[in-house]
Protein backbone atom coordinates (compact mmCIF):
# COMPACT_ATOMS: atom_id res chain seq x y z
CA UNK A 1 0.00 0.00 0.00
CA UNK A 2 1.24 3.48 -0.85
CA UNK A 3 0.44 6.99 0.28
CA UNK A 4 1.42 9.76 -2.17
CA UNK A 5 3.82 7.36 -3.85
CA UNK A 6 5.52 6.35 -0.60
CA UNK A 7 5.35 3.08 1.30
CA UNK A 8 3.76 2.99 4.76
CA UNK A 9 7.25 2.43 6.19
CA UNK A 10 8.57 5.59 4.55
CA UNK A 11 5.58 7.59 5.79
CA UNK A 12 6.06 6.27 9.34
CA UNK A 13 9.78 7.13 9.25
CA UNK A 14 8.98 10.66 8.03
CA UNK A 15 6.34 10.97 10.75
CA UNK A 16 8.94 9.92 13.33
CA UNK A 17 11.34 12.61 12.09
CA UNK A 18 8.56 15.19 12.22
CA UNK A 19 7.48 14.05 15.67
CA UNK A 20 10.95 14.40 17.17
CA UNK A 21 11.39 17.89 15.73
CA UNK A 22 7.87 19.11 16.53
CA UNK A 23 7.53 17.87 20.11
CA UNK A 24 11.02 18.85 21.26
CA UNK A 25 10.71 22.17 19.42
CA UNK A 26 7.34 22.98 20.98
CA UNK A 27 8.70 22.23 24.44
CA UNK A 28 11.75 24.41 23.83
CA UNK A 29 9.63 27.26 22.52
CA UNK A 30 7.42 27.07 25.59
CA UNK A 31 10.38 26.81 28.00
CA UNK A 32 12.37 29.61 26.38
CA UNK A 33 9.25 31.77 26.24
CA UNK A 34 8.46 31.23 29.90
CA UNK A 35 12.04 32.03 30.86
CA UNK A 36 11.98 35.10 28.61
CA UNK A 37 8.89 36.45 30.32
CA UNK A 38 10.54 36.06 33.69
CA UNK A 39 13.77 37.57 32.41
CA UNK A 40 11.91 40.65 31.23
CA UNK A 41 10.32 41.12 34.63
CA UNK A 42 13.53 40.57 36.57
CA UNK A 43 15.49 42.86 34.21
CA UNK A 44 12.96 45.63 34.80
CA UNK A 45 13.69 45.51 38.52
CA UNK A 46 17.42 44.80 38.28
CA UNK A 47 18.89 45.59 34.80
CA UNK A 48 22.47 44.77 35.84
CA UNK A 49 21.70 41.03 36.00
CA UNK A 50 20.42 40.79 32.42
CA UNK A 51 23.58 39.15 30.99
CA UNK A 52 23.36 36.43 33.67
CA UNK A 53 19.73 35.81 32.77
CA UNK A 54 20.50 35.21 29.10
CA UNK A 55 22.27 31.91 29.86
CA UNK A 56 19.26 30.74 31.83
CA UNK A 57 16.89 31.67 29.02
CA UNK A 58 18.90 29.81 26.37
CA UNK A 59 19.08 26.50 28.25
CA UNK A 60 15.51 25.24 27.56
CA UNK A 61 16.22 25.64 23.84
CA UNK A 62 18.62 22.72 23.69
CA UNK A 63 15.85 20.12 23.61
CA UNK A 64 14.64 21.56 20.31
CA UNK A 65 18.15 21.09 18.95
CA UNK A 66 18.15 17.47 20.13
CA UNK A 67 14.82 16.75 18.43
CA UNK A 68 16.05 18.43 15.25
CA UNK A 69 19.23 16.33 15.32
CA UNK A 70 17.31 13.04 15.56
CA UNK A 71 14.92 14.20 12.84
CA UNK A 72 17.82 14.95 10.49
CA UNK A 73 19.50 11.61 11.26
CA UNK A 74 16.27 9.78 10.40
CA UNK A 75 15.94 11.74 7.15
CA UNK A 76 19.57 11.01 6.22
CA UNK A 77 19.16 7.31 7.04
CA UNK A 78 16.13 6.90 4.78
CA UNK A 79 17.66 9.02 2.00
CA UNK A 80 15.01 11.73 2.16
CA UNK A 81 17.59 14.54 2.13
CA UNK A 82 19.55 13.11 -0.77
CA UNK A 83 16.55 12.98 -3.07
CA UNK A 84 16.67 9.21 -3.43
CA UNK A 85 14.51 7.79 -0.65
CA UNK A 86 15.36 4.22 0.25
CA UNK A 87 12.83 1.45 0.62
CA UNK A 88 11.57 1.35 4.21
CA UNK A 89 9.62 -1.69 5.36
CA UNK A 90 6.64 -1.31 7.69
CA UNK A 91 8.59 -2.65 10.67
CA UNK A 92 11.51 -0.32 9.94
CA UNK A 93 9.14 2.65 9.70
CA UNK A 94 7.60 1.68 13.03
CA UNK A 95 11.11 1.40 14.49
CA UNK A 96 11.97 4.93 13.32
CA UNK A 97 8.72 6.21 14.78
CA UNK A 98 9.46 4.47 18.10
CA UNK A 99 13.02 5.84 18.10
CA UNK A 100 11.69 9.39 17.80
CA UNK A 101 9.47 9.09 20.87
CA UNK A 102 12.10 9.45 23.63
CA UNK A 103 13.67 12.65 22.31
CA UNK A 104 10.28 14.07 21.31
CA UNK A 105 8.30 13.35 24.47
CA UNK A 106 11.06 13.74 27.05
CA UNK A 107 12.36 16.74 25.10
CA UNK A 108 8.95 18.42 25.30
CA UNK A 109 8.45 17.92 29.03
CA UNK A 110 12.04 18.54 30.08
CA UNK A 111 12.15 21.80 28.10
CA UNK A 112 8.98 23.04 29.76
CA UNK A 113 10.23 22.09 33.22
CA UNK A 114 13.66 23.48 32.46
CA UNK A 115 11.99 26.74 31.52
CA UNK A 116 10.26 26.76 34.90
CA UNK A 117 13.54 26.00 36.68
CA UNK A 118 15.24 28.76 34.68
CA UNK A 119 12.47 31.20 35.62
CA UNK A 120 12.90 30.34 39.30
CA UNK A 121 16.66 30.75 38.92
CA UNK A 122 16.12 34.15 37.37
CA UNK A 123 14.10 35.26 40.36
CA UNK A 124 16.94 34.04 42.58
CA UNK A 125 19.54 35.93 40.52
CA UNK A 126 17.39 39.06 40.58
CA UNK A 127 17.55 39.08 44.38
CA UNK A 128 21.05 37.58 44.76
CA UNK A 129 23.18 38.15 41.63
CA UNK A 130 26.08 36.23 43.17
CA UNK A 131 24.02 33.02 43.05
CA UNK A 132 23.82 32.81 39.25
CA UNK A 133 26.04 29.72 39.22
CA UNK A 134 23.64 27.88 41.50
CA UNK A 135 20.69 28.97 39.35
CA UNK A 136 22.42 27.61 36.24
CA UNK A 137 23.21 24.29 37.97
CA UNK A 138 19.57 23.91 39.05
CA UNK A 139 18.47 24.50 35.48
CA UNK A 140 21.08 22.23 33.93
CA UNK A 141 20.02 19.34 36.18
CA UNK A 142 16.80 19.05 34.17
CA UNK A 143 18.92 18.79 31.01
CA UNK A 144 20.23 15.41 32.17
CA UNK A 145 16.98 13.71 31.20
CA UNK A 146 16.86 15.36 27.81
CA UNK A 147 20.41 14.15 27.12
CA UNK A 148 19.48 10.62 28.17
CA UNK A 149 16.47 10.70 25.84
CA UNK A 150 18.67 12.01 23.02
CA UNK A 151 21.09 9.17 23.61
CA UNK A 152 18.29 6.59 23.66
CA UNK A 153 16.81 7.92 20.41
CA UNK A 154 20.24 8.11 18.79
CA UNK A 155 21.05 4.51 19.70
CA UNK A 156 17.65 3.31 18.53
CA UNK A 157 17.86 5.15 15.19
CA UNK A 158 21.33 3.79 14.53
CA UNK A 159 20.26 0.23 15.33
CA UNK A 160 17.78 0.24 12.43
CA UNK A 161 19.21 -1.23 9.25
CA UNK A 162 17.64 -0.69 5.84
Amino acid sequence: MEILGMSIGQVLALFGAALSVALAGMGSAKGVGLAGQTSAGVSTENPEVNPKLMVLQILPGTQGIYGFLIGVIILVNIGALGGDMKAVELTQGLAYLAAAIPVGVVGYFSAVHQGKAAAAGMLLVGQHPDMSGKAIIMTVMVETYAVLALLASFLMVNAITL
